[in-house]
């Protein structure tokens, strides 16, 4: 966690602010309905975002630091709670959808109640709750990039398949060249967060890790090249497939990344601008651990360790690249307008996301935050074009279960040398 004095009142008031004005933009071309539906058990009401990150601030900030700070709704924190066991009993996560009250408009209440009463309270917060309220942002970030992708999904369930963000058709760009391989010598390197500014737990211990030799693409995996992988019949071929994967295409018929579907003889992709021809020269995106590794089986190559990849991106600059700076529009971009290893899509690793050696959670509830998910998931990286700016660094750490795909994420293979 970022330490509490590098933070004026100033900077973190701003930060705050910001974080805060950045979510209710996204929500702003939502109707309550929009807002209250849930679509799947592993997506979320945008409304229940609103206020999980609303009670994140209220409970670990205010209830425990503001002395005679009284809750907004004591029925809340069963609502809105997700995980916190510490935090005592709460409403299931399948069926936030079923909370049609409180109203939008309610939730958009809670949260100015909550700001004006953390905003008054700052000049006088101990250095512990001033470290809350940045992580409380580093919380929220997260929670912004999930209510993009869980309204994506929401309205692809939707049979008129409304954009929320309409756009111009994008002209399309020529594909970008072969990929090319960074390639790297046997070798000892430093991986994890080691050093001054935020960084979750996950992220460390900074440790020193082994690298075989090895190479590592320039690029990710583009639409066009995905679409020769489906006309060899990369999902008909179990040879490709890791046993748990093969299962799962068969047992969910699937047979292009998500939100794709054949329309006029050619490939489309449903997107927050609607649906739209696929573009060949974009990355693949919205495509599980699962696929990424057969993808990578069929084309000759294998998919980097985590730590390959942190090797690689540190010679780049964690806020550049495809990555979310408003509420708009928000896709990957063409191969050669995006070089670099941060935005456009998470990146699947072959790493299983475990704990860095001396890893230990922190006190309290929020040491429930990472450590006790640790089990079953695999690590991504570097961020997507839904991942707020400024939110990734190359010690990032993101995680998914191999089987899921609604998140912006896509394939970089990698090769033994």
């Amino acid at each position: 966690m970022l330490k509490p004095a590098e933070l004026s009142r100033s900077t973190l008031e701003a930060r705050y602010a910001a974080v805060r004005a950045l979510s209710l933009a996204l929500v702003a071309p939502l109707s309550d309905a929009d807002a209250t539906v849930q679509s799947m058990p592993d997506a979320s009401p945008t409304k229940w975002h609103l206020a999980h990150t609303t009670w994140f601030f209220e409970t670990f900030v205010l209830r425990d630091h503001v002395p005679g700070y009284t809750l907004h709704d004591a029925r809340f924190p069963f609502l809105f709670n997700s995980y916190y066991e510490a935090e005592g009993r709460r409403h299931a996560r399948d069926r936030r959808g079923m909370v049609t009250r409180p109203t939008l408009d309610e939730v958009r209440a809670y949260r100015a109640a909550v700001d004006g009463a953390l905003m008054a309270a700052l000049p006088t917060l101990p250095e512990a709750a001033r470290a809350l309220v940045e992580l409380g942002c580093h919380h929220e970030e997260q929670h912004q990039e999930l209510l993009v992708t869980d309204i994506l999904h929401l309205f692809s369930e939707n049979p008129l398949e409304p954009a929320v963000w309409p756009a111009a058709r994008k002209v399309p760009v020529a594909m970008p060249g072969p990929i090319r391989w960074i390639a790297r010598d046997a070798g000892i390197v430093r991986i994890g967060h080691d050093g001054d500014g935020f960084a979750f737990d996950s992220e460390g211990p900074a440790h020193d890790a082994l690298l075989a030799p090895h190479a590592i693409a320039d690029r990710t995996v583009t639409n066009g090249e995905w679409a020769a992988f489906i006309a060899d019949g990369g999902y008909a071929e179990p040879r490709h497939w890791l046993a748990d994967g093969w299962a799962w295409v068969k047992a969910q018929d699937v047979a292009a990344p998500m939100y794709w579907e054949r329309q006029d003889g050619g490939w489309t992709r449903f997107g927050l601008d609607g649906r739209r021809p696929i573009d060949p020269a974009a990355p693949v995106t919205h495509v599980s651990l699962f696929e990424a590794d057969a993808y990578a089986s069929w084309a000759g190559a294998r998919l980097p360790t985590e730590f390959e990849w942190e090797a690689a991106a540190c010679a780049f600059d964690p806020a550049g690249g495809n990555q979310m700076d408003d509420a708009g529009p928000v896709e990957p971009r063409p191969a050669q307008q995006a070089p670099g290893f941060f935005g456009d899509v998470w990146e699947w690793t072959g790493s299983a996301y475990r704990p860095f050696p001396g890893f230990r959670a922190v006190e309290g509830a929020v040491g429930e935050y990472n450590g006790k998910f640790m089990s079953g998931q695999f690590v991504l990286r570097g961020g997507s074009c839904a991942t707020p700016r400024g939110h990734v660094r190359a010690s990032y750490r993101n995680f998914f279960y191999p089987h899921q795909r609604w998140q912006f994420t896509g394939v970089r293979l990698a090769k033994d040398l």
